[in-house]
């Protein structure tokens, strides 16, 4: 059974960074995309972040060249490192992966980022 969970939320000041770590076990075959949402309070959920397994990464318009996602392979994580943290980023951040395009999305539980201004 695939199960993911995220660690490394919390409370920061405006500017501040935090970094996000997800873990995923259950494993029996290669992940292709693992990535991060968010969802704020009264909002839907929006993708932040994803990488490939190659690699490649895509970041929301409002966190580019302030947030970077890794991931490794071997260990099948992901992290997200958050920088210049601002308050419109306070919310749930969930990971994700999925095994091949098409499949289904498996989510972690979700850990809080909150942002005081």
């Amino acid at each position: 059974q695939v199960q993911l969970v995220e660690s490394g939320g919390g409370l920061v000041q405006a500017g501040g960074s935090l970094r996000l770590s997800c873990a995923a076990s259950g494993i029996s075959r290669s992940i292709n995309v693992m990535g991060w949402s968010r969802q704020a309070p009264g909002k839907q959920r929006e993708l932040v972040a994803v990488i490939t397994r190659g690699g490649t990464t895509t970041y929301a318009d409002s966190v580019k060249d302030r947030f970077t996602i890794s991931r490794d392979n071997g260990k099948n994580t992901v992290a997200l490192q958050m920088n210049s943290l601002k308050p419109e980023d306070t919310g749930v951040y969930y990971c994700n992966l999925n095994f091949a395009f098409g499949e289904r999305n498996y989510w972690g539980q979700g850990t809080q980022v909150t942002v005081s201004s």
